[in-house]
């Protein structure tokens, strides 16, 4: 009875001391940058005040580029949606040639980062330097050029290369366990294929098309790097650019913090509306695709379209894949930028000076990759502990732990890094500002969220009988927790912590917020070394970092399929 009694007493313990610091960690990494970022906005010297939010977002430069946010939001969200559904029904339910490969490529943009595709396509399509350009003015004589890149237009076809995947994603799982009877029923009476599609097949995926549209407008309303890349050049700011710029400009003064914060209140309030939004969609609009039994859905017959389309997929592959990157690889190779591309203007020395040379890159790779991993371990074993209360214990209020995890997916990273400087600059006699600890603590709020989901789907698969019959052979709450808990949530930890580590890797909108003269990153570097016209070492120093991204996700993979 004792025995028993001490038990519990012991696992009481534990839970609660778990709880408190679960409780402790998103409180102070996620709660109060982000409850800063009202209170700075709404109350000055201690009075709330509406009067200086209106007079914020009155200024014709904060109207305009809340207007360009919206409209490049749109723009990209109908784009990508018709592009990431169209191949996704392609890839799943025609008979086109050579769909696992296509399906595969068509997910490669999900892993690159987009600014160094708009990167890529300023050299390429930039109206006077542009490789393209110059190919047609010198040859067929024209005096404009083909294309501006630095438009609208311009903006929305790059982020719109990098984003149609989160649609593709959501609707080929759609299509894949989608009930087939249902269209053959259609063909059976009659119908035409486009009438099938039109009338069945897109109904029944419309709620996973409509749910990857929102992430896409989420994503596009809060993206910095296409933005500032090809629109600042011409003028075209969207939220998050004008944030950036407006404080870099002042040098951090209080006036343009503030307009900081108001425009970041806006982004909140637009992600808090499309993910309530997203939410209303799918609980509300469930359609029933999946039947009670197994299936494999029937093929159209692309008949006479096959080979056409599949030459249109190819295109598209060599056209937003393969073109932008070995553009890269190949402006980093040359001796000087505007050189022809030819192989006595190609040289290694870029990216041997890069690597072993310089000192500026040299501490951006290694900024990257220690922030990286700092923040992949912290945020990893931060999450397993979050995790177990909100999967495992019967405590109250561990609801709004899961919302604070969650909160930073769905606020933009200007957002964040906005927050970390009001609340780790002095407020609370800390100041990190300028110093890589600021940027860690960034990259832990922000990458929370991908660990408790990943530590979560683990923790579901681990039987509460397993640690009972621990707990009732006399192993205390930690030993049941160590030698059986951590050891079956081992490769959910590993996944959190390549989701962590590879996009810390590459991150740019969150680092170039916060970084000071010695703590750039890798997509600081590449983004400074741009703006300052050195290209042909920010493209020398962009061909390493995919590299880095491309062997990383090659280790998941193989990992993951070795687990399996």
């Amino acid at each position: 009875m004792m025995s028993t009694v001490a038990r519990n007493k012991s696992r009481f313990g534990v839970a609660n001391i778990i709880l408190a610091i679960s409780i402790g960690i998103l409180i102070i990494v996620v709660a109060v940058p982000v409850l800063l970022i009202f209170i700075n906005s709404f109350w000055v010297d201690g009075k709330f005040n509406v009067s200086d939010v209106l007079r914020i977002l009155s200024e014709p430069e904060t109207y305009e580029a809340l207007l360009n946010s919206l409209f490049i939001a749109a723009g990209v969200t109908v784009m990508s949606t018709c592009i990431g559904t169209f191949f996704a029904w392609l890839v799943t339910r025609t008979d086109l040639p050579y769909k696992g490969f296509m399906k595969v490529m068509f997910l490669v943009p999900f892993m690159l980062p987009s600014f160094i595709g708009a990167l890529a396509w300023k050299m390429l399509l930039s109206p006077r330097a542009g490789y393209i350009n110059r190919f047609f003015m010198d040859n067929f004589g024209l005096e404009d050029a083909l294309f501006n890149i630095y438009s609208y237009g311009g903006i929305m076809a790059v982020e719109t290369m990098y984003l149609f995947p989160f649609v593709f994603i959501q609707v080929c799982g759609a299509l894949e366990r989608m009930d087939p009877t249902l269209e053959e029923s259609a063909r059976i009476s009659g119908a035409s294929l486009l009438t099938i599609t039109r009338k069945i097949t897109i109904p029944l995926v419309m709620p996973s098309i409509i749910s990857g549209a929102l992430l896409i407008m989420l994503y596009s309303m809060a993206h910095f790097g296409t933005v500032a890349v090809l629109g600042v050049e011409n003028g075209i700011f969207n939220i998050p650019t004008l944030i950036y710029e407006r404080i870099h400009q002042s040098g951090g003064s209080f006036e343009a913090i503030r307009t900081g914060t108001v425009l970041a209140t806006v982004l909140v309030i637009s992600a808090a509306c499309i993910i309530w939004l997203q939410n209303r969609i799918l609980n509300k609009g469930r359609f029933q695709i999946i039947a009670g039994k197994s299936f494999r859905p029937v093929e159209v017959k692309l008949r006479g379209l096959r080979k056409p389309l599949l030459v249109i997929c190819l295109l598209y592959i060599a056209f937003t894949i393969v073109l932008p990157t070995a553009t890269i690889f190949l402006v980093g190779g040359l001796r000087t930028y505007g050189l022809p591309m030819t192989m006595e203007n190609l040289t290694m020395a870029n990216y041997k000076f890069i690597l072993f040379d310089w000192q500026l890159t040299q501490d951006a790779i290694r900024n990257s990759i220690l922030l990286g991993l700092a923040a992949a371990v912290i945020t990893m074993f931060a999450g397993v502990m979050i995790s177990y209360v909100i999967v495992k214990m019967r405590v109250r209020g561990k609801g709004f732990l899961e919302f604070l995890g969650m909160l930073p997916f769905s606020v933009p990273g200007s957002v964040i890094a906005l927050g970390v400087i009001l609340a780790w600059s002095g407020k609370f006699g800390i100041n990190l500002y300028n110093t890589v600890w600021i940027i860690l603590v960034a990259y832990i709020a922000r990458y929370m969220a991908f660990s408790l989901k990943a530590n979560s789907a683990a923790l579901e698969q681990v039987h509460d009988s397993l640690v009972e019959a621990a707990r009732a052979c006399g192993a205390s709450m930690w030993q049941s927790l160590r030698d059986i808990v951590l050891p079956l949530v081992k490769p959910g930890m590993v996944a959190a912590f390549f989701l962590i580590f590879l996009p810390a890797l590459r991150e740019l909108t969150v680092s170039v917020m916060l970084y000071g003269p010695s703590t750039r990153t890798i997509g600081v570097a590449i983004y400074t070394l741009n703006e300052d016209g050195e290209t042909v070492y920010s493209a020398a120093l962009a061909g390493i970092a995919l590299i880095i991204i491309v062997a990383g996700q090659t280790l998941i993979r193989r990992y993951t399929n070795t687990k399996k």
